[in-house]
């Protein structure tokens, strides 16, 4: 009997590809979900152009301020990528992106010490605008600080009671672009408070779709966001009124204020919006709701640069 003969190189089965590692930095890059950070930057922008429309603006202000506020939210997401982690939320069969702590792509202690590193750049640019704007806004960093830990810590999460997007208007809306009007004029006015509406609404609509989308993971774990309590199909209708209303209330300071028409140039991205709440009415597949939530944080972006832009056009 003759043994086998060894295949020649024409008919050799093909190799499949190496499959590449992350790098450190993509690791970390996805670790912060740098899709998000728009919520972070962009009251940013409404509150100092706001204080442009009044004649004021420091830059280092301005600064500090985008530093404390994307740091706080990055510190947020690695909070929140332990907690899950250790609840067991970030199951293998979710559908969004692999979660560094869940994914074992990064121990949990160096997720935890990371975390603790962002909230500490956040602290020192918060130090800085409490010595030049008032001690008021001590009180601001440490309750953004502690809702971003207690969305997901703690011995009651408020993110599993379905009180996330109340949060996420609060801090990423009223508190951000009130705030950073405050820390260029010292004051607050009612005309900062209503232009964090559609802001603040925007911001709470990227969370709507990430539920959305983890719907099914989010209750076999035991957390009971608002998707989870609502169901998808009235989620749905509500992410679709989140964003509409956000439209519907942009023009307020013009009608019951100073502000000129230029406040309605966000109105121009009133198309991109109607193209996510059809994605999100008619997807349940992970990919096309990933697309959404990254198009949901541009979508912000968009509006707020307009909005930034219409208050300045408006002196």
């Amino acid at each position: 009997m003759s043994l086998p003969s060894a295949p020649s190189q024409a008919s050799a089965a093909p190799r499949p590809a190496p499959v590449t590692a992350p790098s450190g930095l993509r690791i970390w890059l996805m670790a912060a979900r740098v899709r998000t950070l728009p919520a972070s930057l962009a009251p940013v922008l409404v509150g100092t152009a706001l204080a442009g429309y009044l004649g004021t603006f420091h830059a280092l202000r301005f600064v500090a301020a985008l530093i404390g506020a994307v740091f706080i939210q990055v510190g947020t997401n690695l909070s929140n990528d332990y907690s899950d982690a250790r609840r067991g939320a970030d199951a293998e069969d979710r559908l969004g992106p692999v979660r560094v702590t869940a994914g074992g792509l990064v121990p949990p202690r160096r997720v935890l010490v990371a975390t603790y590193v962002s909230f500490g750049v956040a602290v020192a640019a918060g130090a800085y605008l409490i010595a030049v704007a008032g001690w008021q806004l001590l009180l601001v960093g440490a309750a953004s600080i502690l809702a971003g830990v207690l969305y997901t810590g703690g011995p009651r999460p408020y993110g599993y009671e379905g009180l996330g997007e109340l949060f996420v208007f609060l801090f990423f809306g009223i508190v951000a672009v009130a705030g950073s009007f405050f820390v260029q004029v010292r004051h607050l006015s009612w005309e900062a408070f209503a232009l964090a509406v559609p802001v603040g609404l925007i911001a709470a609509a990227i969370l709507v779709v990430n539920n959305i989308r983890d719907i099914d993971t989010d209750r076999r774990a035991g957390k009971r966001t608002l998707a989870v309590r609502l169901g998808r199909d009235r989620t749905r209708t509500m992410y679709a009124l989140i964003v509409y209303v956000a439209y519907l209330v942009t023009p307020v300071t013009w009608a019951f204020g100073p502000v000129r028409a230029w406040i309605m140039l966000p109105w121009l991205t009133v198309p991109l919006a109607a193209a996510l709440v059809r994605t999100v009415r008619n997807r349940t597949d992970g990919a096309s709701l990933n697309q959404a939530l990254a198009r949901n944080g541009m979508l912000q972006l968009a509006f707020c640069v307009l909005l930034s832009a219409g208050l300045l056009l408006s002196r």
